[in-house]
């Protein structure tokens, strides 16, 4: 089994800042709004603090929402902005295993709505991301639904999947450019660091962990 990474790793970029700035555009956030959650990205990047408050204030501001809506606008925003974002590495590592028989799983802080749009554009049979839970009517409850995906909670879903399917993870693959990543990267078989972060570039070459340049994606991609 190979897990992935999406921001950073399979696409050149963090969709997660995007998302922000193009909800800022649409007027749906305040500029105050905007910033806040950038500098929470930004140094949940730099592995100097979590997402945990960040993420669940953003979720509580979903209260009484129909799931509806945010999945169409998060398809729109993926069709947009993201699907030409590919790494032509990427690409060829998703081939390299598929062709070996891997199950692939995607392994992002990203929604679930993100990650249903990469999952049915690179063929992954499985999502480990942030999910948010729904009501009966469809509307959200302004909470988690399970733990977190990122940090220690990739960790845990990762766990859980590999158990799921009677597999070790050091039987196992994982591609990702953060040194946040890192939980996982400490108990796969095959830890790669996939166009690193400063600090995961060093933890990397440390522990004598692959590196690899997975490039840029293709201009008009």
């Amino acid at each position: 089994m190979a897990f992935f990474d999406l921001d950073r790793t399979l696409i050149s970029r963090n969709s997660g800042s995007m998302w922000v700035r193009a909800q800022l555009r649409e007027g749906r956030i305040s500029f105050g709004t905007a910033a806040r959650a950038l500098v929470w990205l930004t140094r949940y990047h730099l592995g100097r603090s979590g997402l945990d408050s960040a993420v669940l204030d953003a979720i509580r501001t979903l209260e009484g929402q129909p799931e509806s809506d945010l999945r169409e606008r998060t398809g729109a925003f993926y069709d947009a902005e993201v699907r030409g974002l590919y790494r032509p590495g990427a690409l060829a590592a998703l081939a390299e295993h598929r062709a070996q028989g891997h199950t692939l799983a995607l392994l992002t802080t990203s929604s679930l709505y993100m990650a249903e749009r990469v999952g049915e554009a690179l063929g992954f049979q499985s999502l480990l991301c942030s999910r948010f839970e729904v009501d009966a009517q469809g509307h959200f409850t302004g909470r988690p639904d399970g733990a977190l995906c990122f940090g220690e909670g990739k960790l845990h879903h990762a766990q859980a999947l590999a158990a799921s399917l009677q597999v070790s993870l050091s039987d196992c693959a994982f591609y990702t450019d953060s040194v946040t990543d890192a939980p996982v990267l400490e108990v796969v078989g095959r830890p790669v660091a996939v166009n690193p972060d400063p600090r995961l570039r060093r933890l990397a070459a440390r522990r004598g962990w692959a590196i690899v340049d997975w490039g840029e994606p293709e201009r008009g991609g």
